[in-house]
């Protein structure tokens, strides 16, 4: 056992003030310490006193609520804690401070897809990983409803022997599916003098995440009589570890990296986090980055959401290189409601709600904004006062930041009978099912422009909703998601993200209340859309290839599913994006997973941890920098640092001035005896060189080194900004696919380097051009 004294630094007694003055002006800050040279903290007591010495004295001497609310062991060396300007100023005087950064707030990001991703019980994926019988995934989110049937245990055999983790659910034990449960708030119950939570869900998040990554089967599952099946999460047998950050749709950072911490210690194999901030920022400020690489430098798999900002550009989060970044897709399942005009014309658009007695016969049709004022048009609350919408069936716009069961609310609010919900220019053609609070249907923006249209036509305009209900088969699917965030990937452009994208929009899963007003408590399933849908999607995938292979380490179970990753949709054309138009890969990443071919993908890119210290010190983070997300002392003058297209990625994003090579790894994880021939579909203005061209091995895990040289053709493109194309490597067996994007530079900016830069101002790095 290591004892050692801590000396506290005395220096002068901050002076006095008053209790609620010091409250009202505290914030809760992420601080980031040196640990004592040649000092290994052995007991949790201990590394606490070395952080209580940051501490002012008369902070740690108040009877009030404790100041230091968190001391993190394994994802970070430092601490949470709350505290005023002037106390911060004291702190940042003691040996050993790095760096200390107000803390962030985090939010959420939001049956039939075992099916739709070629999942089936007696064969192929989920025969061969058993399920994920006996992997550990941890979902950070609201929590979850233990009673709920997508949680049973039943068949299930205890966790592994490595678990050490805790069930923390009052009055409620957990089970071999639900192995712990646990609710980290102290940043709200310091900020709020709340108590401690449980760890119940309470808003439906966490239950739907949860049950998405693994679930049990449970038959009969539907969402007010329709998309009716069987439900199930990705790993049906994989165990499942709770812990609660997110309280009233807040996730604050302290809690995540206190959780993250917990979840190191506790043994988890996967980790899945449908959470984002708003904004990028560098991975240094990024205490998700920063947490995550402490998982995977202990062989845990990390997934998170890319956000749901889209379809703006460089709207991408969670970009660093180590994370699995998803965006989100659609399936081939719609829940159909026609919206039908007095001229015949009929439109398709969805909706969960689909009342059985609504009338088909026409009503008069009434577009919300005919007033002139926009917050009318957007069927914003307390908008609609002006004009008698009694027994009408309204048209509203989407947006506004108003959310569309709002809408709905408005519209039934003034008589409304019904609601038509038209897209925004942005949104398009993607459409999402609600569970809305009266008879409507969500429609694209051209129909809606149509319905518009037909409304300024004709003194007396007329409409109805046929409800169809649940209609299989779509050849556009999978599609990308509208709200599904692109990159390029801001703090690290020379990464491409997203990685991949998976079924996120309208997806049925696990919820804690029921939708109608029935008794049956426990049969209880919502649809949901968000790149929080598709996130848990591939933690589930991700526990069934730990499951199959054991022994891959998390960049090569992330290289594994994208270079296996399909990029044509189910009618054979590429797939696309809300506007129907074929999608670009900073929408689609790598592509849509396909989990039976990444389960033997062939060859994989696989990246050491240490592998990523020269590649973030050739990001241009100081040492110091290096330091705080490695979680030790970093010399970057003595590390050989790499540009970001040297990374041993399974993607390419090049930044073309003068030619450049990069050179890759690749390892043999198919048949010993192998050839690989490389097919390159090159960007347009851009030449592609591969040396060699052919691939031989003669054993399994044998590796292989080949260079790609990217140079432009003339001026490169000429009409476009980027260009896109594929580096293939196949044998009579497998096809390894990487996507390559190339951004031209121009004129001047070609002797640019290609580092992102500080904008001071949003601490977001921005790209040189």
């Amino acid at each position: 056992m290591l004892s050692f004294h801590v000396h506290i630094a005395q220096g002068s007694e901050l002076p006095p003030t008053t209790e609620s003055s010091v409250t009202s002006s505290l914030k809760t800050y992420i601080i980031h310490v040196k640990r004592p040279e040649g000092k290994i903290f052995t007991e949790s007591e201990d590394l606490e006193s070395w952080y209580h010495s940051f501490m002012p004295p008369t902070v740690m001497s108040s009877k009030e609520q404790p100041r230091l609310i968190y001391s993190y062991r394994n994802v970070l060396s430092g601490f949470a804690a709350r505290l005023t300007q002037e106390e911060l100023r004291a702190v940042e005087k003691k040996n050993g401070f790095i760096s200390a950064h107000p803390e962030k707030m985090l939010y959420q990001q939001t049956t039939h897809t075992p099916k739709f991703l070629g999942l089936q019980q007696k064969m192929g994926l989920w025969k061969e990983s058993n399920f994920g019988k006996g992997v550990i995934i941890g979902v950070l989110d609201s929590g979850i409803t233990p009673d709920h049937p997508s949680f049973s245990d039943a068949g299930m055999p205890p966790p592994p022997p490595k678990w050490k983790g805790r069930c923390e659910l009052n009055g409620t034990t957990c089970n071999n599916k639900l192995i712990g449960a646990r609710s980290f708030n102290n940043a709200a119950k310091a900020q709020k003098g709340e108590k401690a939570e449980a760890p119940i869900d309470e808003d439906g998040h966490g239950t739907h995440t949860a049950s998405t990554a693994a679930g049990a089967f449970v038959h009969h599952a539907e969402v007010l009589g329709d998309a009716k099946g069987t439900a199930a999460g990705m790993a049906p047998y994989a165990h499942l570890a709770i812990y609660k950050v997110c309280f009233g749709g807040r996730c604050p950072e302290s809690d995540i990296l206190a959780a993250l911490d917990a979840a190191v210690e506790d043994g988890v194999d996967v980790l899945s986090m449908s959470l984002g901030q708003r904004n990028p920022h560098p991975f240094f400020k990024d205490n998700t980055a920063i947490g995550t690489f402490a998982a995977i430098q202990k062989g845990i798999f990390v997934s998170c959401a890319a956000g749901n900002s889209g379809p703006l550009s460089g709207s991408l989060v969670n970009g660093a290189p180590w994370i699995l970044t998803i965006g989100a897709s659609t399936i081939d399942r719609r829940i159909v409601a026609k919206a039908k005009l007095g001229n015949g014309q009929e439109f398709d658009g969805e909706s969960v709600f689909q009342p059985s007695n609504f009338s088909t016969t026409l009503l008069s049709l009434a577009y919300a904004g005919k007033n002139g004022k926009q917050e009318s048009a957007l069927c914003a609350n307390g908008s609609l006062n002006d004009i008698d919408f009694r027994g009408k069936v309204v048209l509203c716009e989407r947006g506004g930041g108003i959310s569309r069961i709002a809408k709905g609310k408005e519209v039934k609010r003034v008589g409304g009978a019904a609601m038509i919900l038209m897209n925004d220019k942005v949104n398009a053609f993607s459409l999402t099912a609600d569970v809305h609070v009266l008879p409507a249907t969500h429609v694209s923006y051209a129909a809606g422009l149509k319905i518009k249209a037909y409304i300024n036509s004709t003194v007396t305009p007329t409409g109805t909703i046929l409800f169809k209900g649940t209609i299989m088969g779509n050849s556009q699917s999978p599609a990308v998601a509208s709200f599904s965030s692109r990159g390029p990937n801001l703090p690290s452009p020379g990464i491409l993200k997203p990685d991949i994208i998976g079924p996120g929009e309208n997806i049925l899963a696990a919820w804690p209340f029921r939708l109608d007003n029935s008794t049956n408590s426990k049969l209880t399933f919502n649809i949901m859309s968000g790149t929080s849908m598709s996130c848990p999607h591939l933690s589930g995938i991700a526990a069934l290839l730990k499951c199959s292979h054991p022994h891959w380490s998390p960049a090569a179970i992330k290289s594994a599913i994208m270079t296996s990753a399909d990029i044509l949709n189910l009618g054979n054309q590429p797939i696309v994006d809300e506007t129907l138009q074929p999608a670009n890969i900073f929408a689609t990443g790598s592509g849509h997973v396909n989990p039976s071919r990444a389960n033997d993908p062939g060859l994989v890119y696989d990246i050491k941890p240490d592998d990523y210290i020269p590649y973030l010190c050739g990001l241009g983070y100081s040492d110091t920098e290096v330091g705080i997300i490695a979680h030790r002392t970093i010399k970057c003058s003595e590390t050989s640092s790499i540009p970001e297209g040297e990374l041993n990625y399974p993607s390419f994003s090049v930044v073309l001035g003068p030619s450049q090579t990069f050179k890759r790894t690749v390892t043999n994880v198919g048949e010993a005896y192998s050839s690989y021939v490389v097919k390159v579909t090159a960007p347009d203005g851009v030449d592609v060189r591969v040396q060699p061209n052919k691939l031989h091995f003669s054993e399994t895990n044998q590796k292989e080194t080949y260079s790609v040289t990217f140079s432009r053709i003339g001026l490169g493109n000429k009409t476009q900004e980027y260009a896109q194309g594929f580096l293939t490597w196949v044998s009579a067996k497998h096809t390894v696919r990487s996507p390559i994007s190339v951004k031209f530079l121009k004129g001047n900016d070609v002797t640019k380097q290609q580092l992102p830069l500080l904008d001071n101002n949003s601490n977001v790095r921005k790209l040189p051009y």
